[in-house]
């Protein structure tokens, strides 16, 4: 029997929470996760459900996961309002709320403490060394980058593939390279580490972090409002300029070191 939070077959809802066309690739990646295909209106206000059975308590438990999008059943007639379906008790969506006391290093603080923490950890290998050698330096601190930000977004495999498909050109088209790249990133630092064919490596290095830059100076082109995914799903970090000079940096050391 047919309860009033399952629907069968094609069915058209309401969807709360999208901005932009963004927020629907976002959506339609997670409900194909539920084996649900989903098309949305141009206006952004309604969805198109097709699957054998469509549950939207569970599917917008789903959606709470990668934002604050929320599914509700269309009340055209007195009989389907009395059986609406409300949102989940436990989603709630609040407007969105300006604090003018953000600063940069509040908005950017992992990112400048990762940082941080890779630069203290190669200055310390010089100066054990008793002075400084850029052609170890630059190694050292590219393989704590590359194993530091590989570690953080494995952390959340699925999350971070989903965010990257959102501005990568390569994974907008292949999805299943969001979910390789993290493992890319985690050879190339271990690479650093041990000094493995280093003129290889670079090259590597350099086509890679050249070629995800430029996703990335798209979407600031663009000034698409969405969270970058360099240091994974944990971290509220937004796609700006900052995101273009850290992969611009890394790919401009790694052309350095094959000249």
């Amino acid at each position: 029997m047919k309860s009033q939070n399952t629907f069968f077959n094609t069915e058209t809802f309401l969807i709360t929470g999208l901005t932009c066309k963004n927020c629907a690739a976002k959506v339609k990646t997670t409900l194909a996760a539920q084996n649900i295909v989903a098309e949305i209106s141009d206006d952004l206000t309604k969805i198109s459900l097709n699957a054998n059975e469509i549950n939207i308590v569970d599917l917008n438990i789903a959606l709470k996961k990668v934002g604050n999008y929320v599914i509700v059943a269309q009340v055209n007639t007195p009989e389907m309002a009395k059986n609406a379906v409300a949102p989940p008790p436990q989603i709630v969506i609040k407007p969105m709320q300006v604090d003018n006391s953000v600063t940069f290093f509040s908005t950017y603080k992992p990112l400048i403490l990762v940082f941080a923490y890779i630069l203290l950890v190669c200055f310390a290998v010089e100066w054990v060394n008793g002075s400084f050698n850029l052609q170890r330096f630059m190694p050292n601190f590219m393989a704590g980058f590359f194993l530091v930000f590989s570690f953080f977004k494995l952390l959340d495999l699925a999350g971070f593939a989903s965010s990257y498909a959102m501005y990568d050109v390569l994974a907008k088209k292949i999805p299943v390279y969001g979910y390789i790249y993290p493992f890319i990133e985690l050879g190339l630092g271990t690479a650093y580490l041990l000094a493995y064919r280093p003129a290889v490596i670079n090259a590597i290095t350099f086509v890679v972090m050249a070629f995800s830059s430029i996703g990335v100076i798209l979407a600031v082109l663009n000034k698409q409002k969405i969270k970058c995914a360099c240091l994974g799903t944990g971290f509220n970090l937004p796609m700006t300029t900052v995101t273009i000079i850290e992969d611009l940096l890394m790919a401009a050391m790694a052309a350095w070191m094959l000249m």
